[in-house]
């Protein structure tokens, strides 16, 4: 299973709205006012199960993608790492499956699967030729409702958790940054607890923990269904009423978290390690996101977010420009901003020096290099570059039967809508330089911001 957890190095910092921004852009190659992107159709089972299907007829495949209304920021207080944990146990079989006997289906099919958590939801998919839609939708639908588990199967899986926190984790020093870089960000909300725990609260979590958690949030009417292939809403229609229409609605509680309080000073987190291959400094700003900004009146603000991070980042930004190639300090520098969570998110700086260069001298230049650019302002000519470089890059996205799964499954369980996302070439369309060079002067907040510094610390 593959955990969706923030990116714990700089070189990974960048990839969070990647995937989503590129596919996204796509209908920005047609005229504004008629721009779609995925063009996907949907309808609603009677148990609240929405679903929807994008037709990609390139080949005779379909991925199936099931997603949860739940992350590891909706988990008890005192049971981190329960959603992810969960994520796991799922593969344990159900009243007519034995444990990892659905992957074993998938396998001699011919398919793929894999599942992973994040902060607002959970998924789990399939990618398989057409003519086996079917089964996928039987056995997901199986294991929605069916889920069998033991101290037999529970105890053992909470242990290959615990190794993956430890090599992902502990003995990685960016993620141990990245992770209590977050811890600092977020002061109060659970965005500030890593999606896989704590350690020593996996370490208590047991098989009543799992099926307490999957009681509470695994149901029809807090989830998305999205299927993309070879596949037509005639043909899917009636196989989800087959299976999964026959999983009855329950109660879910209502996702209610704390928020923020009023931040007073910025922080600032240093790890050194001999382990350390290249030193690094990132600055992390609070930062609104889609749902976020809509709520606060300011619905434009993170699209102006999206078009000032390719402005900066890339390697024909800002800040590769002058901390790399002008410089010469830097061995690289960017930018990286995912509006996608339910809640607040964040926007992080980022770069790592070149060898012989202290870490300090990077950044100094990086945050010199924000200044300049709040003091000069975004230029209309920037934004209008920025635009057809993301078009550029997305060309190609549609091709993927997993593009569109991913970013409509990640939008619709955060807050958006497919209006939101048919619409997104347009709105990207409406983005003025003033308004990005105004994105910028509201997220650089010294006092709601965190710097992580990364160092290497000689041997001795």
């Amino acid at each position: 299973m593959l955990t969706i957890n923030h990116p714990a190095s700089p070189s990974l910092l960048r990839s969070g709205l990647a995937l989503l921004a590129a596919a996204m852009i796509v209908g920005g190659l047609r005229s504004p006012a008629a721009a779609q992107v995925f063009e996907p159709e949907t309808f609603t089972l009677d148990n609240g199960l929405q679903v929807v299907v994008v037709e990609n007829s390139r080949a005779p495949i379909v991925t199936h993608m099931l997603w949860y209304k739940v992350g590891s920021a909706d988990e008890p207080r005192g049971q981190s790492g329960i959603a992810h944990f969960l994520e796991h146990l799922m593969f344990k079989g159900t009243e007519t499956l034995a444990p990892g006997e659905f992957s074993d289906i998938i396998a001699r099919n011919g398919g793929r699967e894999n599942a992973f958590t994040s902060l607002d939801y959970t998924a789990y998919f399939q990618t398989v030729a057409s003519d086996r839609l079917e089964l996928m939708m039987r056995h997901e639908a199986d294991r929605m409702q069916n889920l069998v588990l033991s101290d037999e199967v529970v105890l053992p899986e909470r242990d290959v958790v615990l190794e993956e926190r430890n090599s992902r984790t502990d003995n990685e020093p960016s993620s141990q940054l990245w992770e209590m870089l977050r811890a600092s960000l977020y002061l109060h909300h659970p965005y500030g607890t890593p999606v896989i725990g704590w350690q020593q609260e996996i370490e208590a979590l047991d098989t009543d923990d799992a099926l307490a958690f999957y009681d509470r949030w695994y149901a029809p009417n807090n989830a998305v269904l999205v299927i993309s292939g070879d596949v037509t809403v005639e043909d899917v229609r009636p196989l989800a009423e087959r299976y999964y229409g026959a999983v009855p609605r329950k109660p879910v509680p209502d996702r209610i978290r704390v928020q923020e309080p009023a931040q007073w000073a910025g922080r600032r987190v240093e790890l050194a390690s001999p382990r350390v291959g290249q030193p690094s400094v990132s600055v992390a700003y609070l930062a609104p996101s889609f749902r976020t900004a809509r709520l606060a009146g300011m619905p434009e603000r993170p699209y102006a977010l999206q078009v000032l991070g390719e402005v900066l980042g890339g390697s024909t930004g800002r800040l590769y420009r002058s901390l790399v190639i002008e410089q010469a300090l830097a061995a690289g520098a960017g930018n990286s901003y995912d509006g996608t969570s339910l809640d607040g998110t964040h926007y992080t700086f980022w770069a790592s020096p070149r060898p012989g260069v202290e870490v300090e001298a990077v950044e100094a230049a990086l945050k010199a290099e924000i200044e300049a650019v709040l003091d000069e302002g975004i230029t209309a000519e920037e934004v209008e570059a920025a635009k057809t470089r993301l078009t550029a890059q997305a060309i190609y996205a549609r091709d993927s039967v997993g593009s569109a799964p991913r970013i409509i499954g990640a939008a619709l369980t955060t807050g958006s809508t497919l209006e939101d996302l048919e619409d997104w070439p347009n709105r990207i369309a409406a983005v003025t330089s003033d308004q990005v060079t105004e994105a910028l002067r509201a997220l650089i907040d010294p006092t709601r911001s965190v710097t992580g510094v990364l160092r290497s610390e000689p041997t001795t």
